[in-house]
């Protein structure tokens, strides 16, 4: 599954600790492999790729968080602590200020990742991959 939204009006960048996208979900009773959800100005620009991997390019149950910019990756963000378990739905509320982005994940953990492309505005965001999406929000 990959699904991709070009978002207009755009989604601005909202109060410190305001969710202004919010994907719930579920994964798949079996093993899936990872999902993706990807926020930025296009395609080719993405302040937020936030990738937990069930088990996917030699890792097991590990988020990565990456930016790309102008098509370049840069360097990766490796999240050990994984709250994600086969078969249960998943809320993940992503919000954002000019110096970071803050994913809140189930039970009560978060990551913070640095905003490097200087994102204001969401222009983009997809889904990607083994999560089956019952709602995607925007505030």
């Amino acid at each position: 599954l990959s699904v991709g939204l070009a978002l207009s009006p755009l989604i601005p960048a909202g109060p410190w600790g305001s969710c202004v996208a919010e994907a719930g979900g579920s994964q798949p009773v079996s093993l899936p492999s990872s999902f993706a959800l990807n926020m930025g100005r296009a395609g080719s620009d993405l302040a937020l790729h936030f990738n937990p991997r069930f088990e996917s390019h030699g890792d097991a149950r590990i988020i990565i968080c990456n930016s790309l910019q102008a098509g370049e990756w840069g360097e990766e963000q490796r999240e050990p602590d994984f709250p994600f378990q086969l078969g249960q739905d998943a809320k993940i509320c992503i919000s954002f200020d000019a110096q970071e982005l803050t994913v809140a994940l189930p039970g009560e953990q978060q990551l913070k990742f640095p905003n490097r492309l200087g994102l204001e505005a969401i222009e983009f965001f997809s889904v990607e991959g083994d999560f089956r999406v019952k709602s995607i929000k925007f505030k």
